[in-house]
């Protein structure tokens, strides 16, 4: 996880949330992991459809994927479930990067008992769950209009703005850049890639991006390869007896050739006129 979320305050919002629109509430960070939700039990219908493997996973891969979309968009997200439910999904950022969801769900929207069941009953139907429970819960239900949901999604997205404005989700970026920074000044003029930062650092690689971005202004490799140019142009100042040869490798480059075609374009010198140009005198 990248991010810090200050889970007391969250507990204290989603219920302020629950009592207006008696909507059943939860935020996950980014890898969707649920960190708090409210209340804490599910709508009896959706016990029912996750008391089965089958009814689980489903709902786990419907979440998944409305959050896709959602971060995709960049807004809040409303959409009928798997089970033909109705829910609410809106990504949560700080600055640039997502850190996590927050989403309301299981609401039952239709214009009838009978006309819902009839929905719910096919969608479920080859998930092994209990149809007659679930008839039962599903005509307990209370019936939600679509006007009421739309006002609850938007109620949603200003509950998202103002926790992060609220500072109850925050970047761990601190932290992370001075790991980032001291990984690649050890590390930068070895055979590193980003998906092995990403897995140092414990975040994805889209997430180590978007944090590099926000550091450095640019890519990781961007970032690796301005450090061993800076390095190159050190030694070529200041170590006149080490060879071309030696200062590539020592940069990182096992190809000659190649340091000299990477050096000419990013400085606009070929290493050799680099050292003639800007050789420390000795005296």
């Amino acid at each position: 996880m990248i991010s810090i979320f200050d889970l007391e305050k969250l507990s204290g919002l989603l219920k302020d949330f629950y009592e207006i629109s008696h909507i059943r509430i939860t935020v996950f960070d980014e890898n969707l992991t649920e960190l708090v939700s409210y209340p804490e039990r599910v709508a009896p219908y959706c016990a029912v459809i996750r008391g089965t493997s089958k009814g689980f996973d489903a709902c786990m891969a419907c979440d998944r994927q409305a959050c896709e979309k959602a971060a995709k968009k960049h807004s809040t997200y409303i959409y009928r479930c798997h089970a033909g439910l109705t829910e609410a999904v809106t990504p949560l950022y700080v600055g640039d990067v997502l850190v996590g969801y927050i989403l309301f769900g299981h609401v039952f929207s239709y214009p009838s008992h009978e006309e819902g069941w009839a929905v719910v009953e096919q969608r479920c139907a080859d998930l092994r769950v209990n149809m007659r429970m679930l008839k039962d819960t599903i005509f307990s239900a209370a019936l939600i209009e679509e006007n009421y949901i739309r006002s609850a999604a938007q109620i949603l997205h200003a509950v998202a703005s103002y926790l992060i404005l609220e500072r109850m989700a925050t970047l761990k970026e601190d932290l992370l850049a001075a790991r980032l920074d001291a990984y690649l000044s050890a590390h930068y003029s070895e055979k590193i890639k980003a998906p092995m930062i990403a897995e140092y650092l414990g975040i994805g690689k889209t997430q180590l991006y978007e944090l590099s971005k926000q550091l450095y202004g640019c890519g990781i490799a961007e970032r690796i390869r301005a450090l061993r140019m800076e390095k190159a142009k050190a030694l070529l100042r200041e170590q006149k007896k080490l060879t071309l040869s030696e200062i590539a490798a020592l940069c990182g480059y096992s190809d000659y050739n190649y340091f000299i075609t990477v050096f000419s374009r990013e400085t606009g010198w070929s290493p050799g006129d680099f050292r003639k140009k800007h050789s420390t005198p000795s005296f």
